[in-house]
């Protein structure tokens, strides 16, 4: 059995595979999120996070609550789950000691609320989730992070781009504001990015709605959480959610950011927090735009109940 001590924590079974596919060991894991500890852990810091482990043998899963076996030294924080009507013990995962107890727990993914611990109605960042449709090129994602580009700057702000990790983008905005005009935001931003190409953007949150084009997400708002920077993800090659300078996105794929690569290519540079702009205020009429705009997820809950009634008669 391989292991050995990092800041007082014990690791072990670094040699066995993560999982089908990844291409990489629980050290290659390890290895990457300690080198990278200071660029990732002031993303995850202060937020309430989940994580999706991989256990051998076993399915990926989230885990939002912690177990009872975390020691008492990993910071924690309760949040009421309305969906579950009860509380929930996330982690904070605020220095290099936690981040790696986690990854000896086999979490290979970070995702993270919007806002920080206490003061999840003031998100820090807007953010639209651009997901490809079934069998499309990235070519396709990165036309419509650029409606999204585009959209931003009419309204005088501007954003910065990642992979999502996945086949996707993650466009970010720093943001000052409360939460519900947040999301209102976030949903305009998604209906003018689609405005200005139709054929290749779509909001429709219901597949079947979407016709081959690219999904421009806009429900990563309130209590919704969103794959940090840096933070690997179970996927083949075990690829990065990974900073992507505007005019590089024609000339990178997602599976060129892996825990086996990722380093090098960071070359000692944070290019997350570099390119980050100051938060910025919502322009009144993007977030006037938004209130009008059902939320995706409940438009989509009543159009199926909609579509039950009408199969029932």
């Amino acid at each position: 059995m391989s292991g050995e001590q990092r800041d007082g924590v014990a690791l072990t079974n670094l040699d066995q595979p993560l999982f089908d596919g990844a291409g990489a060991t629980k050290r290659d894991l390890v290895d990457y999120l300690d080198a990278v500890r200071d660029r990732i852990v002031p993303e995850l810091r202060g937020r309430p996070l989940s994580v999706v482990r991989v256990l051998r043998g076993q399915d990926p899963f989230m885990q939002k609550n912690l177990p009872k076996y975390t020691p008492d030294w990993v910071r924690t924080t309760r949040v009421w789950a309305e969906r579950s009507r009860r509380e929930i013990t996330y982690a904070l995962c605020d220095d290099r000691r936690t981040l790696l107890w986690l990854a000896n727990q086999r979490a290979v993914e970070y995702h993270v609320t919007l806002g920080l611990d206490g003061r999840l109605d003031r998100p820090t960042h807007l953010v639209l989730d651009l997901d490809p449709p079934e069998g499309a090129g990235f070519s396709s994602v990165v036309g419509a992070a650029r409606l999204v580009r585009q959209a931003l700057a009419d309204d005088g702000l501007t954003g910065v781009v990642k992979t999502s990790g996945a086949k996707g983008l993650h466009v970010f905005v720093p943001v000052d504001a409360h939460a519900d005009d947040v999301a209102a935001a976030t949903r305009a931003l998604a209906a003018r990015a689609e405005r200005l190409d139709p054929e290749l953007a779509t909001t429709a949150f219901v597949l079947e709605e979407r016709h081959g084009k690219v999904f421009l997400d806009s429900t990563r708002a309130h209590g919704a959480t969103v794959a940090a920077a840096y933070s690997p993800r179970v996927r083949p090659g075990t690829t990065v959610s990974f900073p992507v300078a505007w005019d590089d996105l024609d000339s990178v794929s997602p599976r060129d950011f892996t825990v086996r690569t990722a380093v090098d290519l960071l070359d000692g540079q944070d290019p997350w927090a570099a390119r980050m702009p100051a938060p910025q205020s919502l322009p009144d009429d993007l977030v006037a735009e938004g209130h009008t705009i059902p939320v995706a997820r409940v438009q989509a809950m009543h159009e199926g109940k909609r579509r039950a009634r009408e199969r029932r008669t």
